[in-house]
């Protein structure tokens, strides 16, 4: 009995010193915040965009005047170009120490606006560099400019982490500019507060491929750009937006997962561009309703609700009511990821998908292609000739859906020179371009060679004035000129 007395006291006994040495170490006020020491070594990798540029605006506020049948009664100029300025985050993820290049990783809205404009970059040690664009990629609202450093300029670079390895609770820390110059690399700390969301309405800034990081870590108006870190100081996301209802932080912020955007930054560097992959199928979710329907165990995969013709998923043998359950061995939990799957692959590959076909599965090889949209950016023109101000796209491009545009025909405005022949005949943005002079235009080659067509014309018979059939962004049929001084 005494041994055993013995041996219970000396359990206790190490039970306590166990318990006190935890408690020591969580009370220790000389202990290293690991949070510190990710600032110190990330912090000055972070720097401040400035962009300044103009924008065109209407010269009116009410929508009689944007009638262009009210608008030829009236004597003043449609539009003005009026400067703009705005502020944003980025970081240093590369750097060339022989031509003293450093790469840095922004959003998409914070510089596009600099291409017409200029962009500048103000360094930890507040010097200033002009900044130039590499490439931008709405679609996922990734974009890399870089500068040039003097030759004795102290860069940090941010290391690039995995973020396919995150948990939901763990650390976040951002860094970024908000709100003012004078708030320049605030460090915020929060967690992981969710992964893959998708399908959010982010106003003008939506991105077309959705799989962002959800943090509580502050986020506000200046920090997009900026990185999102783990406890390892490793760079998981790129800052980009943020939910709410008074225009600061409510503890709902999204990052773009750094793992989709080194796929879209190793194309931006290359060649300025994204070129995406395609399988042409429609993806519908699947419901606990469809998952019933067709026997699934679980509320996974997706619906093959429409396959189109001659596409890669044609070519393969898939079908409408196929349910795709796995990439390449990998699960298929939802229609963003599996979109976001198909865009990062690369183009020629050969992917395996495992199909449920009448309840029964199957595996199918198909080799992807081109996005077609960049199949008709590398062999047609998407612009028109510049001195009618008119660029268009595919009615089957990705900016068309984006502009929720209806017609099956035509091509889509996306963007008109301001103060051009474009501009003083009413064309907008959105507009879609039916015919040239009666001639239909169904693709940007056609564009093009209809509007060159026309020109000729024009100079033979000695005139100034092309005609284009148009629908407007309501869907409406007008007639809108082109005139030439």
């Amino acid at each position: 009995m005494k041994v055993g007395k013995q041996i219970v006291l000396m359990m206790v006994a190490l039970m306590l010193m166990s318990c006190a040495t935890a408690k020591d170490v969580m009370l220790d006020p000389y202990g290293t915040n690991p949070v510190v020491e990710v600032v110190k070594n990330v912090r000055e990798a972070v720097v401040q965009i400035r962009v300044e540029a103009k924008v065109t605006v209407q010269n009116y506020a009410n929508p009689f005047f944007n009638d262009p049948f009210f608008r030829q009664f009236f004597d003043f100029p449609q539009e003005q170009t009026r400067p703009i300025v705005s502020l944003g985050s980025g970081f240093i993820y590369e750097y060339n120490p022989n031509t003293r290049e450093a790469f840095i990783l922004t959003n998409n809205h914070v510089v596009e606006s600099g291409r017409e404009g200029t962009i500048t970059v103000t360094m930890a040690d507040k010097v200033v560099y002009t900044a130039s664009v590499v490439g931008l990629d709405p679609n996922t609202d990734v974009a890399v400019i870089k500068i040039v450093v003097k030759e004795k300029e102290k860069v940090t670079v941010a290391p690039l982490g995995d973020s396919d390895k995150l948990q939901i609770g763990e650390w976040a820390i951002a860094i970024g500019n908000p709100f003012s110059e004078g708030l320049d690399r605030t460090v915020t700390l929060g967690v992981i507060s969710a992964t893959s969301r998708a399908n959010l309405n982010l106003g003008n800034n939506s991105p077309l491929y959705q799989d962002f990081i959800q943090t509580d870590a502050a986020i506000n108006s200046g920090n997009s750009g900026g990185p999102l870190l783990n406890i390892k100081g490793e760079v998981i996301g790129i800052n980009s937006a943020m939910a709410s209802t008074n225009g600061g932080n409510v503890g709902i912020g999204f990052a773009i997962p750094i793992n989709l955007a080194k796929r879209v930054v190793e194309d931006l560097v290359a060649s300025g561009k994204v070129t995406r992959a395609y399988i042409g199928i429609l993806a519908q979710e699947i419901t606990p309703d469809i998952m019933d329907s067709y026997g699934l165990s679980e509320v996974a995969g997706v619906l093959v609700a429409k396959v189109e013709k001659d596409s890669p998923a044609e070519k393969a043998g898939l079908q409408i009511e196929d349910i795709i359950l796995e990439i390449n061995g990998q699960k298929v939990s939802s229609v963003p990821k599996f979109r976001i799957a198909i865009a990062t692959a690369k183009v020629g590959q050969d992917i395996t998908l495992k199909i449920l076909r009448n309840k029964k599965e199957m595996t199918v090889k198909v080799n992807l292609e081109a996005y077609p949209e960049d199949t008709i950016a590398a062999t047609d023109s998407t612009k028109g000739t510049l001195a009618t101000g008119i660029t268009v796209e595919g009615i089957d491009s990705a900016i068309a859906k984006r502009l929720n545009i209806k017609s099956d025909k035509g091509v889509v405005v996306t963007k008109v020179e301001p103060n051009s022949a474009a501009a003083k005949s009413g064309l907008k943005v959105g507009y879609v371009i039916l015919k040239i002079e009666g001639n239909e235009v169904n693709s940007p080659k056609e564009f093009n060679t209809e509007l060159e067509k026309a020109k000729t014309n024009m100079e033979k018979e000695n005139r100034k004035t092309i005609r284009l059939y148009v629908l407007d962004t309501n869907n409406q049929p007008l007639i809108l000129i082109l005139k030439f001084e």
